[in-house]
Formats: structure tokens, C-alpha cells, sequence
């Protein structure tokens, strides 16, 4: 009967439970902010999908990445906000096993894919600083696609791992996720039996998707940035930088806020600092990531200035 239950069970997500001051800071603006950054997420990202499909000049490897980080976004957004927004609206209505679970899935889903995206673009950035003359052959649309599809295999793959050792667990009396969102630590707490695997994968999954990417991440930038310093033209080493300097912003955001999240002092206890840490992560990183590509990279600037038809009509 008890493993039964688990299907039939409805979660209440509590979402925030913060001190006054705390309380000041994150629910001073009212929810209509917070539609509106989500709307901003859908929207810059959807921009950004956009300028990729319509400028042929932007039909290159690295905006080839940067489009499916752009789907990746968009998508992790959209597995967190909305939920969190209802919560605001109505804190008490509750959440379905069914729509939990589906909830836990696709936000791992998609966290890993970014996770491993950000690793691919720091690559294609390796090799077209260090190996420039190799670039067209080393990354190919064939090795491109490859590279793709991998990201998103794996990121599916290790949520279903992670999906089958959550479904059997039976759950309790208590209904209650003390969280905005169906987090799957959140969700372990509730049930009442073992979860010591479950946990151990958990942060097995986050070393294997943050610890090991950002490391490879950081080692192939020690690589590019040795190649910048060699460079003899200076103009070539600020263009160099400003194409790096955007990967870099991306990567530090997302990368710091997780690693503190599940791979930090009690990964599995789930404060309040670090559900507004999540909340940054799930509703201002993708909101961010379109802005930073913008405003620091002149390729997409220029191409914003084409398809509006800016800079035919300047020429004029």
C-alpha cells in the first residue's frame, strides 16, 4: 500500500520562509516583476534564436551552441517559474506526484544540457584561439551536431537515473516541500524510507556535471588566454578577449551558483539563502545570458543592426 500511495499523493510547495529583512528584499517588488523578468527570459532568448536563424553571418559553430544554450534557458525557466509564480498567487494549492516528478525531471534535464553546453562553447572557443588554422576541420557541422546531441542525451539520460530511484520511494504522511519548486533533495525529504543512494547520486550527478565541466572549462581557458598573450597585434587580442569575456560571464554565473547549491557545505539541506540562490539561478541567469551576449558581443550587435535594417540605413 505504501508504494502505491507515492502515485496518489498531492506535495504543497511551502516556497519561502525568510526573516523580515530577508522577506524585504526578495518580495519588495511585486509579482508582476517577476512576470515580467520571466517574460524578459522568454523574450531576450527568443531574440537571440531569432538573430541566429535570420543573419546567415551568424550561421557558425559558435552561434550554432549559443542557440541551443538559448533553447536550454528558455526551457529551464519555463520548468521553474510558472510554478513559482502560481505559489505567490496561491501558496496552498498543491502539486501532483505526477506533475512534481515531471517538474524534478525537466529541470535536471535541462540544467545538466547547460551544464554541458557551456563545456562545448568553451571548446569551440579553445580551438578557434589555439588552433585557428584547424578550426573549419577540428569543428566540423558533423563533429557540431555530435557535440549537440550528446549534451542533451546525457542531460536526459542521467535525469531518467535520477527519475527511476525517485518513483519507488514510498511517501508519508508528511506533504509538504520546503521549496518554490519539486528540487529533488526537497522532494527526498519527504519520503519515509532509505534515501541515502538516492542522495549519493545526487552528488555524484553534481561533481560529474559541475565540478569536472568547470574544470575543463577553466583549463581551456588557461590554454586560450596563454594563446591571447602571444598575440602580437593588440587590436587581435581585444577582439579575442571580448569574444571570451561573454563565454566567461555566462559560465561564472551559472557554474558559482550551482557548485555552492549541490556540491557546498550541506548540499542536501535546502536553507533559504540558497532557494533565493536557486531562484537567481532559475529566473535571472537565463534573463542575463541573452543581455551579456548582446551587450558584450559586437557580432550580435551588428546583427541586430542588420535585421532591423540599422546599418544599410546609416549607410545611406
Amino acid at each position: 500500500m505504501e508504494g502505491n500511495q507515492s502515485w496518489i499523493a498531492e506535495f504543497i510547495l511551502i516556497g519561502f520562509q525568510l526573516s523580515e529583512d530577508m522577506e524585504l528584499v526578495l518580495f519588495d517588488a511585486p509579482l508582476w516583476a517577476f512576470s515580467l523578468f520571466y517574460v524578459l527570459t522568454l523574450l531576450g532568448n527568443g531574440v537571440i534564436l531569432g538573430l541566429i536563424s535570420l543573419d546567415p553571418r551568424l550561421h557558425t559553430p559558435m552561434y550554432f551552441f549559443l542557440s541551443h544554450l538559448a533553447i536550454a534557458d528558455m526551457a529551464y525557466a519555463c520548468s521553474t517559474v510558472p510554478q513559482m509564480l502560481v505559489n505567490l498567487l496561491s501558496p496552498a494549492k498543491p502539486v501532483s506526484f505526477a506533475g512534481c516528478i515531471t517538474q524534478t525531471f525537466l529541470f535536471l534535464t535541462f540544467a545538466v544540457t547547460e551544464c554541458l553546453l557551456l563545456v562545448v562553447m568553451s571548446y569551440d572557443q579553445y580551438v578557434a584561439i589555439c588552433h585557428p588554422l584547424r578550426y573549419s576541420v577540428i569543428m566540423s557541422w558533423t563533429v557540431c551536431i555530435m557535440l549537440v546531441v550528446t549534451s542533451w542525451t546525457i542531460g536526459v539520460l542521467l535525469s531518467l537515473v535520477h527519475l527511476v530511484l525517485l518513483m519507488p520511494l514510498p511517501f508519508c504522511m508528511a506533504q509538504k516541500i520546503d521549496h518554490f519548486f519539486c528540487e529533488i533533495m526537497a522532494v527526498l525529504k519527504l519520503a519515509c524510507a532509505d534515501t541515502h543512494i538516492n542522495e549519493l547520486m545526487v552528488l555524484a550527478g553534481a561533481v560529474s556535471v559541475l565540478v569536472g565541466p568547470f574544470s575543463s572549462v577553466i583549463i581551456s581557458y588557461v590554454c586560450i588566454f596563454h594563446a591571447i598573450l602571444r598575440l602580437q597585434s593588440g587590436e587581435g587580442q581585444s577582439k579575442a578577449f571580448s569574444t571570451c569575456s561573454s563565454h566567461l560571464c555566462v559560465v561564472g554565473l551559472f557554474y558559482g551558483t550551482a557548485i555552492i547549491m549541490y556540491v557546498g557545505p550541506r548540499y542536501g539541506n535546502p536553507k533559504e539563502q540558497k532557494k533565493c540562490l536557486l531562484l537567481f539561478h532559475s529566473l535571472f541567469n537565463p534573463m542575463l545570458n541573452p543581455l551579456i551576449y548582446t551587450l558584450k558581443n559586437s557580432e550580435v550587435k551588428n546583427a541586430i543592426k542588420r535585421v532591423l535594417g540599422i546599418e544599410s540605413f546609416m549607410k545611406r
